[in-house]
């Protein structure tokens, strides 16, 4: 399957899922994605760009800094933040970090009516979809 494919699936089995996307944190490139409504390059752009700055910024990296330092912990390999779910005035967004290349997050976007729980299932079970295309 492809990842446009995984993303197209993805948006039919999350509850009311309007968007996703695939994000290259490293080069700020949006990998692919699919939405409901056709949004401007620049959006996009955004979109890809604040992922990275949600996972990867100044501050999330220096939080993560002082988690190490706090437990002991050197030279760790993982990241501490590996989901984030944002609720706005309309819709869910949920950010997901890839396992098995974490410098790549999906993000699926839904209505705020959609169940929290579903979209937070459904959108693990697509990640695995995603990232194996990524």
């Amino acid at each position: 399957m492809s990842l446009d494919k995984a993303l197209a699936q993805a948006q039919s089995d999350i509850p009311e899922c309007v968007a996703t996307g695939f994000v290259d944190m490293t080069s700020g490139l949006l990998l692919g994605v699919k939405t409901v409504d056709s949004h401007p390059n620049e959006v996009l752009d955004l979109v890809a760009a604040a992922t990275g700055d949600l996972f990867q910024g100044k501050n999330v990296v220096e939080i993560e800094k002082m988690f190490d330092k706090s437990r002991g912990i050197q030279n760790r390999t993982g990241h501490y933040f590996n989901e984030i779910v944002v609720f706005s005035t309309n819709l869910i967004h949920v950010f997901i970090r890839s396992k098995r290349k974490p410098e790549q997050a999906a993000v699926f976007i839904c209505r705020a009516s959609a169940n929290v729980g579903m979209v937070l299932v459904k959108s693990r079970a697509a990640m695995v979809a995603c990232e194996a295309e990524g």
